[in-house]
């Protein structure tokens, strides 16, 4: 492939993990701002980077349970955890009073 490799496929410093692409970085930058509504984020998902916001989710689920966004952004990566690890309790808890 030589010096056109693509991002994704680079190595980062250590060689051991890899090396996150031009969008895994921006989708991080995304995560760092603040949205008030829902709405506003979803449009501002499908302006900045032209797919849905179950697309731009998916990706971003991978992207927080790869060890090179965890280096890249350790703060950041962490509250996206939680936030999703209280969204699927929430969503377990829901569903079991559902069961009863």
């Amino acid at each position: 492939m030589g010096a056109a490799k693509d991002l994704d496929e680079q190595r980062s410093g250590d060689g051991r993990t890899p090396a996150l692409g031009a969008r895994d970085i921006a989708i991080l930058a995304f995560e760092r701002t603040w949205w008030k509504h829902a709405g506003v984020k979803e449009q501002a998902i499908r302006d900045e980077f032209g797919l849905s916001a179950a697309r731009y989710y998916q990706l971003l689920g991978a992207l927080i349970d790869s060890p090179s966004a965890l280096a890249h952004d350790p703060m950041l990566i962490k509250r996206l955890h939680r936030v999703r690890d209280a969204r699927t309790d929430a969503r377990s808890v829901r569903l079991t009073s559902l069961d009863d």
